[in-house]
């Protein structure tokens, strides 16, 4: 990944890419690395560092999404277990197995959560971690030592994964590297060029030099995330004359979440923290990282977005 040779393979204005990514988080990434190793020319620009939105912003969990199993959705959490188990086995040295606790103040609850993660467990198939148990009102309380124990009543004790967001994005950045793709940041995109009505090329701004490059391209994929409108903008401007555009229908409604980050005596435990309802019907979870507990997320939608949001 070095930047100079990543420089001259985009200023190489006769190179016909076959595919185009702008946005290297973990959707733009996981896209270029797909496509690089199919043998397509694929190149990767990125306007700020790697992973420096959303994809370095999570809860640092591979999950399935109990709460979308609540929901039914079977199928999505199903898939969603595969990958977490694909992605432990790929990238052991990224992503772990962690063990959470359920606390119960209900006996009846405590049954219906240890039911449904048992589910959780069976879905993932062979590629799931250590299954999930009931615990007593003691286990529960030994593991969790600050926890709130009037009208305790027990918990469920289950397995999920935990990962280092940027760090597997750059391990995602170097693998595109290493199979021939060309990957570099601070270069953003600021137009698009047309052949025939059709999109035929990127405009890219190297923010370092201030030089543009013309990226010509046989598909662009925008892997931008909550930025996608605003790149969906760039395609066409002088489509729809100036006073009908700030009347189109907005395609992409953009929410934030935030954390908060505290010190790990809150929790005083190396195990996860799982409140599957909480009074706005969101899960929360308290998780362990770096010698710190992360504590959220809410979900609120916002106007503006921002590289550097705040909460």
């Amino acid at each position: 990944m070095k930047r100079d040779d990543m420089t001259a393979a985009i200023s190489d204005d006769q190179t016909i890419w076959d595919v185009v990514v702008i946005g290297g988080g973990a959707t733009g990434l996981g896209t270029a690395l797909d496509a690089v190793s199919r043998g397509y020319r694929t190149v990767l620009i990125e306007a700020a560092d790697f992973a420096k939105g959303t994809s370095s912003r999570s809860t640092k969990l591979i999950h399935g999404g109990v709460r979308y199993l609540r929901q039914g959705q079977i199928r999505m959490v199903r898939q969603s277990l595969v990958e977490r188990g694909r992605l432990q086995r790929n990238a052991p040295h990224v992503v772990h197995p962690m063990r959470f606790v359920i606390p119960s103040y209900q006996v009846a609850a405590r049954w219906y959560y240890f039911a449904g993660m048992r589910v959780y467990d069976l879905l993932s198939g062979r590629l799931g971690y250590e299954g999930s148990q009931l615990l007593s009102r003691r286990q529960t309380s030994d593991v969790l030592p600050t926890l709130e124990t009037r009208g305790l009543r027990g918990g469920v004790l289950y397995s999920d994964g935990q990962f280092d967001d940027a760090r597997l994005a750059i391990a995602l950045a170097r693998t595109i590297a290493d199979s021939g793709g060309t990957v570099i940041n601070y270069v953003g995109a600021v137009g698009f060029g047309y052949q025939h009505g059709k999109l035929s090329s990127v405009i890219a701004r190297d923010q370092e030099t201030g030089l543009e490059h013309e990226l010509r391209a046989r598909s662009v994929v925008n892997a931008t995330g909550v930025f996608g409108q605003q790149v969906m903008q760039l395609d066409r401007p002088d489509a729809q004359p100036p006073e009908t555009r700030s009347e189109q229908a907005p395609k992409i409604i953009p929410s934030q979440g935030t954390h908060l980050v505290l010190d790990q005596r809150f929790l005083g435990s190396d195990y996860g923290l799982m409140i599957p309802d909480t009074s706005d019907g969101r899960v929360l979870f308290a998780i362990p990282w770096h010698g710190r507990l992360l504590l959220g997320t809410t979900d609120n939608q916002v106007q503006d977005v921002q590289l550097e949001p705040k909460p």
